[in-house]
């Protein structure tokens, strides 16, 4: 937790209420300890696609489809959302998921390793306005470039989860040898972005903390 908790409750308490049955599927995904976003993250996703309403985005990092249906209920009915998932459990439990709340035919999920379909989607050559990344956090810095080709000027990348609970501002001796690796990727992925002649970036510290960039070339 990068804020005080206590103020963190206080803050979902006054501002966020899960659109339609959505809240059960959190609690259910809490309970499976599968990794969605966070309450503070939901909210911010809400507000900026409900100010972009992008006509498409890519998701990285489907889960079991938790924030691809909750930014589905922020766009308009035709923007097309993709979203890349590789682990075969999830993949089951989003498709179910999908169409539980009757967003299959809304939500493209495609199967496979990410960094394999991002660049086949690179090559047929696919643009996306909003782009949200939310897999495995040492992975980032290799999908940047694919995720660039594919993001238009004014387009949008919002990446999560790049503070690691604060984790990031140590240095490398003070973290457990196992995460070291993590650590020194994430930092060079935030350097990359906010040097970057390509975008135009902030961070800002949402739930796990995120960035958030737009394409100014």
């Amino acid at each position: 937790m990068i804020i005080d908790e206590r103020l963190s409750v206080f803050i979902d308490a006054l501002q966020w209420n899960l659109p339609g049955e959505l809240a059960e599927l959190e609690q259910q995904a809490l309970e499976d300890q599968v990794p969605i976003i966070r309450r503070p993250m939901q909210t911010f996703l809400g507000f900026i696609l409900g100010m972009t309403q992008p006509a498409s985005i890519l998701e990285i990092g489907t889960a079991v489809g938790f924030s691809g249906i909750l930014m589905s209920e922020y766009v308009p009915e035709q923007t097309s959302i993709t979203t890349i998932e590789k682990v075969p459990a999830r993949i089951r439990a989003a498709k179910a998921n999908f169409v539980r709340y009757g967003k299959e035919d809304r939500i493209c999920l495609l199967e496979g390793d990410a960094a394999e379909v991002l660049e086949k989607l690179c090559a047929q050559g696919n643009q996306y306005d909003f782009i949200f990344m939310d897999a495995a956090k040492g992975q980032y810095l290799n999908f940047l470039p694919d995720i660039l080709k594919m993001l238009p000027e004014n387009g949008m990348l919002i990446t999560d989860n790049v503070l690691q609970d604060g984790d990031v501002i140590q240095s490398r001796y003070a973290i457990n040898r196992r995460d070291r690796t993590i650590h020194g990727r994430m930092r060079e992925y935030l350097y990359r972005l906010t040097h970057s002649e390509e975008l135009d970036t902030v961070i800002l510290p949402v739930g796990d903390g995120i960035t958030v960039s737009r394409r100014i070339k």
